[in-house]
């Protein structure tokens, strides 16, 4: 698999941001071969671990605020950069990228690196990966807080109970939110992504200049985009989708999760509105929570309320 790296000089001086990565030798599990994935590891080597995941398009570099506040908090955070962001190495033929091998290439990093009762945190494609991760390999995980997440299923069942529709209909119809094919397509076609306008269309707040420069930084050229423009293809909008297959396995596997679940999502994102939902009346550990809505906060929960949503995850740690 060929892949490139982001030179290091991209990353000098970043706005809010002095945390050194560290980096290991990951997997995906299909023989493809190994890859370098970054991470941060921050705070106490014994406190409890917090494994925080992103999506799409940003790094670890989008829970800079979180992080702060858990490490205050006691906790050992773990931050890694997907395969294909941040400082991790990135294939430059998009069909390196599956789904399948994100979860595996997360699990080879949980396991290298030998966590243990950790609690998953996931946002956007962090929850798609995170929680199959944590379906596969189940022991290693002690509680999940969920935000501004879903998990790819396209299931009939979902009909009427999320804003941006993706749901079958009868034997062979899909159910499809129009926002959300222009944004694949938009992905699909366009000449060059630039990671900041989705993190500024994404926010409450639009983020400074600076700021977004620091989400840009990971992509100097076509060559370093291909797994920010291939993630968007990725998501599943039929049932025959494999990703909707290991969807649907995921949240089957989550119907009999009884350890602690927590949703805490924001009242700004639309493309996620109504998992919540799904996710308290499906998983049974979720009875019972605290479950919140962050109130003035985009889809970029991290940046609009990056300390409020930490500490939610600190009441969760008890």
């Amino acid at each position: 698999m060929s892949a490139v790296r982001t030179p290091d000089e991209r990353f000098a001086d970043l706005a809010g941001w002095s945390r050194e990565p560290s980096y290991a030798e990951v997997e995906a599990g299909d023989g493809s071969g190994p890859l370098r994935m970054a991470y941060v590891d921050a705070g106490p080597s014994d406190g409890p671990t917090v494994l925080l995941l992103h999506g799409q398009p940003t790094w670890s570099y989008l829970y800079r605020h979180v992080i702060d506040v858990l490490v205050a908090g006691g906790a050992r955070v773990v931050a890694p950069d997907n395969i294909g962001f941040g400082r991790s190495d990135k294939p430059v033929l998009p069909y390196d990228y599956t789904l399948a091998r994100h979860v595996g290439w997360t699990r080879s990093l949980v396991a290298g690196l030998d966590l243990r009762d950790v609690t998953l945190v996931c946002q956007d494609w962090g929850g798609p990966i995170g929680l199959s991760a944590l379906a596969a390999d189940p022991s290693r995980y002690r509680a999940v807080v969920a935000a501004n997440t879903i998990l790819h299923t396209a299931s009939p069942d979902l009909a009427g109970r999320l804003t941006w529709a993706v749901h079958g209909e009868g034997e062979s119809r899909v159910v499809i939110e129009e926002w959300l094919l222009d944004y694949l397509l938009h992905t699909q076609r366009a000449a060059r992504l630039r990671a900041s306008d989705f993190v500024a269309g994404g926010t409450a707040v639009r983020p400074s200049k600076e700021v977004l420069a620091a989400y840009d930084a990971p992509f100097p050229s076509e060559e370093h985009s291909a797994g920010l423009r291939q993630m968007t293809a990725l998501l599943p909008l039929t049932r025959n989708d494999v990703g909707a297959e290991i969807g649907r396995r995921t949240m089957a596997f989550l119907g009999e999760w009884e350890r602690p679940f927590l949703t805490c999502y924001s009242d700004g994102d639309p493309a996620t509105r109504g998992w919540e939902t799904v996710f308290r009346d499906h998983v049974p550990g979720a009875a019972g929570l605290p479950h919140r809505v962050l109130e003035g906060a985009g889809h970029f929960l991290q940046e609009d309320a990056g300390p409020e949503f930490a500490r939610n995850v600190l009441d969760l740690l008890g």
